[in-house]
């Protein structure tokens, strides 16, 4: 049996962001005034910083290109940082998500 998604969010058209995943922390634009949720999809091993200002750490929330796509709480304003799990690289896909 395969999985069923349940979200009380829905995509906000046209929101998607793609970064890309390396040695340095890169961040986000800030999320959107209607935001509250963004749904995280990697295509490499990465780690995920949320927050005003965020640089994202080897510490932080790890993301794994075999997971299936993430959906995390944020505040509007918010930004979203990524960074490289060991030696991987990829895209991390951001999509704005609200009520």
């Amino acid at each position: 049996m395969g999985w069923i998604c349940i979200s009380p969010f829905r995509p906000i058209a046209g929101s998607g962001k793609t970064l890309a995943i390396g040695s340095s922390s890169v961040a986000s634009a800030a999320v959107g005034t209607q935001t509250y949720a963004v749904q995280l999809s990697a295509l490499g091993n990465c780690h995920v910083a949320i927050g005003p200002n965020p640089t994202a750490t080897a510490n932080d929330m790890l993301v794994k290109a075999s997971d299936p796509p993430l959906i995390v709480k944020v505040a509007p304003g918010d930004k979203i940082a990524v960074i490289q799990d060991g030696t991987a690289t990829g895209n991390l896909n951001i999509v704005e998500l609200t009520h």
